[in-house]
């Protein structure tokens, strides 16, 4: 699929088929995640793959947008490991995560797999589920499959309200 083509059909899909996706489009998605850029290049994220069903459905206690996923992606990244700007020490580990996030759903659209990202979550229960010390903030929670429906989001703001040219 042509890229342009990619970003066009990418939306947020809610409802997924029972079929799990094949472990070699999941080694792409995840390779796509991989290549991402990071700041500095300290790559500080992690991708924790989630799809035994006993952590599924401990996952549906930490945020109601699984929508029945067999596989879901936790993104994180380590603040000990991120980018820290120097002038006022903001850590740049969850925009290398959004990087990743959105190669890996791109790759995903790409292979006809669907996907969310969701960012609504009780952090702290999902930090626990997985087992992750505090050294890391978990960015988003990606649900993925194979498309139950074919879902559009068509809406999109000009790009006269958008842009400014300065």
């Amino acid at each position: 699929m042509e890229y342009f083509e990619v970003i066009n059909k990418r939306y947020s899909c809610r409802e997924f088929k029972e079929e799990r996706i094949t472990r070699e489009e999941l080694n792409k998605i995840l390779e796509a995640g991989n290549l991402a850029p990071t700041a500095v290049n300290f790559q500080p994220f992690k991708i924790f793959v989630i799809e035994s069903d006993e952590i599924l459905n401990l996952l549906s206690s930490a945020t109601k947008y699984t929508f029945g996923a067999k596989t879901i992606l936790c993104v994180a990244h380590n603040i000990k490991e991120s980018w820290h700007r120097y002038k006022d020490q903001r850590d740049f580990g969850t925009f290398d995560s959004a990087i990743v996030t959105t190669q890996m759903v791109l790759a995903a659209t790409s292979l006809g797999i669907g996907t969310c990202i969701v960012c609504s979550m009780d952090e702290e229960k999902v930090k626990n589920i997985l087992g992750l010390g505090n050294e890391y903030i978990v960015d988003s929670l990606i649900p993925m499959g194979y498309p139950k429906n074919n879902g559009v989001h068509n809406k999109r703001k000009k790009l006269e309200e958008i842009v400014e040219y300065r």
